[in-house]
């Protein structure tokens, strides 16, 4: 009998679980493993802060972000007093995993199946990666942690089965010698509806290697072209593919986590993909811990109310962060004039500062309300189209 079965291995999996056994708790994770999630990777100071993230998983540090509009335009931001980590998920997930064995989760190398009740006791079944037979876990709690289209969510929790999300793709490939396109210490994020009408393209720096990408919401896209045409301008056309990676992300937070029995949902189960940027790691690996917390709670006070927590201590903190990028999303998404607007209002020195001291902390940044007010107006001004989109 397990105290918490938690189902997937991911970021916020494989945080729940080591959080859980580090309060004494007896938890089991299971996880394919094996599959790697498409991912740019970026990791702000806080995560790294929060999670006790070692220096030797980072594999670039990046101090630049590089803005790339459909007419072209560039605007450089730089990243003050600090860098954003970056990752690769092919190790960086294990990683986690690990640490959650090392802290007394036990560990399953399977694929979930479904969940089943009898005589009051709750069972998860899974097929067994080894013998390919199915087996049965008794737990009182379940995490679902499985990821967009999540199977314990459409299941168990109402709503689960229609979180809108945007299919993410990208290439992991040999990273170019530094150039006038290339820069090992820069994010390029390119807003250009040929090669995304609805979301971004991306080029990552991950040291030796280099994620480049795109998403949409949009069926009949090719991502595959659109991600080649993006290698072609960016100049990375001639370099080595080593994997190629896609999966759906979800970009609406739920409105429920739990089942008011015996489940809750953390990562993208339970749609912690922010709006707008599509940064999901700090998010998900936030949910995981926030999950813990309620299935401690619960198992202290057997009160299934508490299972409300999870979603609440991370809305309480979060909430504005997703209304307000999910505001900027549908705001300038839409065509690409809207887009050279955005990269237009990214020149701003007030708009470089306020959004990147709210990325590398995690919270909305209240102290300079004139810089606010300023803001507000120029957006304002973009979208009405009282000024140009050249206007800087």
């Amino acid at each position: 009998m397990f105290d918490v079965v938690v189902i997937g291995g991911g970021p916020a999996g494989a945080t729940a679980a080591e959080d859980l056994a580090r309060s004494g708790k007896k938890v089991a994770i299971i996880d394919r493993e094996g599959r790697v999630k498409p991912c740019g990777g970026a990791i702000p100071p806080r995560l790294i802060e929060d999670f006790l993230i070692p220096d030797e998983q980072l594999v670039a540090k990046v101090t630049t972000a590089r803005m790339i509009s459909p007419t072209g335009r560039q605007v450089d931001i730089p990243i003050e007093n600090g860098f954003v980590g970056m990752v690769d998920r092919k190790d960086f997930d294990p990683f986690l995993r690990q640490r959650a064995r090392q802290a007394g989760a036990h560990s399953i190398t399977g694929t979930y199946l479904r969940i089943e009740r009898d005589l009051g006791q709750t069972n998860v079944i899974y097929r067994d990666k080894t013998t390919g037979e199915e087996r049965t876990l008794p737990t009182r709690l379940i995490i679902g942690a499985d990821g967009a289209r999540s199977k314990v969510a459409k299941s168990e929790v109402p709503g689960g089965d229609k979180i809108p999300y945007v299919i993410a793709y990208h290439e992991i490939i040999e990273a170019p010698t530094a150039s006038a396109l290339y820069d090992p210490l820069r994010c390029d994020v390119i807003y250009d509806g040929t090669i995304s009408p609805d979301f971004y393209g991306w080029v990552f720096p991950h040291g030796k290697s280099t994620s480049v990408g795109m998403g949409t919401g949009i069926e009949g896209i090719d991502l595959k072209k659109a991600t080649a045409d993006l290698r072609t301008a960016s100049g990375l056309n001639e370099c080595k593919t080593i994997r190629r990676e896609g999966a759906p992300i979800p970009l609406k937070p739920m409105d429920r986590w739990d089942n008011g029995r015996d489940v809750i949902l953390a990562g993208d189960a339970a749609g912690v993909v922010a709006p707008s940027s599509g940064e999901g790691i700090y998010y998900a690996m936030l949910s995981g811990r926030v999950a813990a917390t309620a299935a401690c709670t619960f198992l202290a006070s057997g009160r299934v109310k508490d299972f409300l927590l999870a979603r609440k201590l991370f809305m309480r903190e979060h909430k504005s962060v997703f209304k307000v990028l999910g505001a900027m999303q549908n705001a300038y998404y839409r065509d690409d004039d809207r887009r050279e607007r955005f990269v237009s209002l990214c020149h701003d020195v007030d708009v470089q500062k306020l959004t990147f001291e709210a990325y590398m902390n995690k919270r909305l940044i209240k102290a300079r309300p004139m810089a606010h007010l300023k803001i507000g107006l120029k957006n304002l001004a973009h979208l009405t189209r009282l000024v140009s989109a050249n206007h800087i």
